[in-house]
């Protein structure tokens, strides 16, 4: 099917053209008011006379050229655009939820510069990889939270994941089962191969995740598991409202609070959920490990969208913007002398 499309690929800077009228009102009151300034002194003949060279329609004329020039550019730099060619590009992927760990643990600085930052970095290189696939966000501590529902809109991705902090959950806790079912649940009807990568250090699990994984997988949807943390953990940082750390969480003796990474709990989960469990650390994300296995689910066609090749046409509208300009600066503003002593039609002197 082929049609003919015109668009705009900068519209924002068609609002320029509401200068022309504005343009147009000054450029009256000022020719107004020049006029009745000339009237003053005296009959109009006698101004004519008295002024040969003065030309009222020569600055109309230049006005409307200089309106010409001034439209075409800005026509010019909203860069009109045409395409002919419609091609319906079919997109293949899988459904791809990412359910981030936000609990004060995931502060702790075992992994530079902590657990939470790094999570978050490993998940905008993987936004980067995909091509087709939808993914959604889910957080969760004490509870499980949507932060993205499913979508193939990568750069909202990249802004949400930019808000996420440990303050989007307000309980604490690690609710990773709760995460699981929301997921589940957030899916739509599609067919093809569904996914859910949880990112987590494991510890203090608020429910059953190993029961929760076993009913996605009996969904046919899969669940891998990054362990965000070292073996010796680190103890969990406190921060005041500027940002700055104050000291580390303590316990009911005083001593502070060390975060461990709970492997063995999401070992299970990836097992009851058929998928695979990596571990991250200072070399690496996980990220590019679970990528690999989930490249190698079936992708199967999410839907088709009608795409259309387009041709900028922006350098013809400058080019008759600068003629009309170069056209609008060779008119005078009043005659010249060798204009003035043209006189077709007026009356011989008399020289007898």
């Amino acid at each position: 099917m082929e049609v003919d499309i015109i668009k705009f690929e900068n519209p924002e800077y068609l609002y320029a053209l509401l200068l022309l009228p504005a343009m147009l009102l000054l450029f009256l009151v000022s020719n107004y008011m020049r006029t009745k300034a000339i009237s003053r002194f005296g009959d109009k003949a006698l101004i004519g006379l008295l002024m040969p060279k003065r030309s009222g329609s020569r600055n109309w004329v230049k006005f409307v050229f200089f309106s010409l020039a001034l439209s075409f550019a800005i026509i010019g730099i909203a860069n009109p655009q045409t395409g002919s060619r419609l091609e319906e590009v079919k997109r293949e992927g899988i459904d791809l939820f990412i359910a981030l760990d936000v609990s004060k643990s995931m502060l702790a600085e075992d992994i530079v510069p902590n657990r939470l930052e790094r999570s978050k970095q490993a998940i905008s290189r993987l936004v980067d990889k995909l091509q087709g696939d939808r993914i959604g966000i889910i957080v969760f501590a004490g509870k499980a939270y949507m932060q993205l529902p499913i979508t193939t809109d990568y750069a909202a991705a990249r802004l949400f994941l930019s808000t996420i902090n440990t303050d989007v959950v307000p309980v604490q806790g690690t609710a990773i089962g709760e995460a699981i079912n929301l997921a589940m649940n957030s899916f739509d009807d599609s067919k093809g191969s569904k996914a859910i990568i949880i990112i987590s250090d494991g510890e203090d699990h608020e429910d059953d995740p190993v029961a929760a994984a076993k009913i996605a997988a009996s969904e046919g949807i899969h669940i891998y598991t990054i362990g965000m943390g070292l073996a010796e953990g680190a103890p969990i940082p406190v921060y005041n409202q500027y940002g700055k750390r104050t000291g580390f969480h303590t316990d009911n003796q005083g001593k502070s609070v060390v975060t461990r990474l709970d492997e063995l709990t999401l070992q299970q989960i990836a097992a009851a959920g058929n998928g695979a469990y990596t571990r991250a650390n200072n070399m690496r994300s996980g990220l590019d490990f679970i990528f690999n296995e989930i490249n190698a689910l079936d992708k199967t066609e999410i839907d088709a969208k009608m795409f259309t090749d387009y041709e900028s046409r922006f350098q013809i509208f400058l080019a008759l913007a600068l003629m009309m300009l170069l056209i609008e600066m060779g008119i005078a503003s009043a005659k010249r002398s060798w204009e003035s002593r043209i006189n077709l039609f007026g009356k011989k002197e008399d020289i007898s």
